[in-house]
């Protein structure tokens, strides 16, 4: 007898703990995924600055211990009558293989495809914009960084150009922004004051975002401390900003005029990705489109109606529960895929007409942000009041090392800082 298939589709936070965890003895285990690793998002600022290799920041969806199948493919819809997908191979670079379209049948469907980012359809963001969603971005920050101090360094580069050169614009002000921005200005304060003695200094970074202030995940206090705290270090924060259009050399700002820059990272806002777009099942109305799904994360088939799709369960960033909003992070991918994980494994044969008698709840976590210069804020929970300072700073970095899913990665973290801290960061490697 042949075992239930379940098919993944995503590699994200979600995805990558169902494979690791789902058990292959009881099922067979199909990710499918145009990405063959998956990264660890809240390391990837770190990474793009020399805190550790890249390497470290991600986990390749095949392994040696980790018995399911990976397929690199795109998924471009789903029947959900006949239980199947239709998929094409993820290679962008092979025009004749990528045409080769196939179907692969399913038990159990899970959709964690996750989200693209925003541009808000904002001119020239797309061509000339940096993101951060994977290892790949944050090599391209650092070369890119690299390429920048070269070119200032240059000894025909006049001031005015290199003032230029060195101005990295980061649009988005939220954690992630404001993390990227503490590694890169305590990089530039650092290691780059040797490497670059003559130019380190016209490095300077911008943080814009539409919103009136940077940090609204957190209370009033703590995102004014985290303003205060940054601009005492000359970082320039342009909140309510509207961004009307990019070229490869500026950012063009209403009320502002053209404002140029060197390096620009866009980090503000998720977005749907194709395959959600075209799916028939219920979806939120407003904001990011999003699957929605019950308590127990099965899919409704339509606005309409509460019907449930059979053995088909969403989660991760493109999915939510009816009426909760949670929000697309790491903490709640994860919480979600632990909870499917019990699901499945608990039982020999799951009857997808009878879900798991205990609905899922998110157990909501301090969030913490780092703000550079060894300082970080941790939000309050419950009547703890939050807080700042070296504290905040640590409990974040340890959480780099948490984030990890291997012993392996997290023993080789821990040794790469304190080969760091005892003879630098080796960061002009590329």
């Amino acid at each position: 007898m042949s075992k239930p298939h379940i098919i993944i589709i995503g590699s994200g936070w979600a995805g990558f703990y169902l494979a690791d965890y789902l058990s292959t003895t009881t099922y067979s285990v199909t990710v499918i995924s145009p990405r063959r690793t998956s990264a660890y998002t809240p390391l990837l600022a770190s990474a793009a600055c020399g805190l550790f290799n890249f390497y470290l920041a991600e986990e390749p969806v095949r392994s040696r211990t980790r018995k399911c199948r990976f397929i690199k493919a795109n998924v471009l819809s789903v029947d959900f009558p006949s239980k199947s997908v239709h998929c094409a191979p993820a290679f962008e670079d092979d025009d004749p293989i990528s045409n080769q379209d196939f179907d692969l049948k399913y038990d159990y469907l899970i959709l964690a495809p996750g989200c693209i980012p925003n541009t808000f359809n904002t001119p020239g963001v797309a061509e000339n914009a940096l993101f951060m969603k994977n290892v790949s971005d944050a090599m391209a920050v650092r070369k890119l960084l690299f390429d920048l101090l070269e070119k200032a360094s240059l000894p025909n580069c006049p001031l005015e150009r290199q003032k230029e050169l060195l101005h990295v614009a980061i649009v988005g002000g939220g954690p992630t922004g404001v993390e990227i921005t503490a590694e890169l200005d305590d990089l530039a304060h650092k290691e780059l004051q040797d490497l670059y003695p003559e130019v380190a200094s016209y490095l300077h970074i911008s943080i814009y975002d539409v919103a009136p202030h940077i940090l609204g995940a957190y209370d009033q206090k703590l995102h004014e401390y985290a303003n205060e705290a940054l601009l005492r270090r000359h970082i320039a924060i342009e909140t309510n900003s509207r961004i009307e259009k990019v070229d490869r050399d500026a950012l063009y700002i209403k009320g502002k005029g053209r404002v140029p820059y060197g390096m620009l990272m866009w980090v503000t806002g998720n977005k749907a990705v194709p395959l959600v777009m075209k799916l028939n099942v219920r979806k939120t109305e407003k904001g990011l489109v999003r699957i929605l799904t019950d308590t127990h994360l099965r899919v409704f088939k339509s606005r309409d109606s509460d019907e449930i799709y059979d053995g088909v369960f969403a989660l991760g960033d493109a999915a939510d529960i009816e009426g909760e909003s949670l929000p697309t992070t790491a903490e709640v991918a994860v919480q979600k895929a632990k909870y499917m994980v019990n699901f499945f494994n608990s039982r020999d044969s799951p009857s997808m007409s009878v879900p798991a008698s205990i609905p899922f709840t998110y157990a909501e976590k301090q969030l913490v942000s780092y703000i550079g210069s060894r300082d970080g804020i941790i939000a309050g929970r419950g009547d703890r009041e939050g807080w700042t300072g070296r504290s905040a700073w640590l409990a974040w970095r340890s959480g780099s090392v948490m984030w990890t899913r291997s012993w392996r990665n997290r023993v080789a973290i821990l040794l790469t800082w304190a080969l760091n801290w005892i003879f630098g960061k080796e960061i002009a490697k590329i």
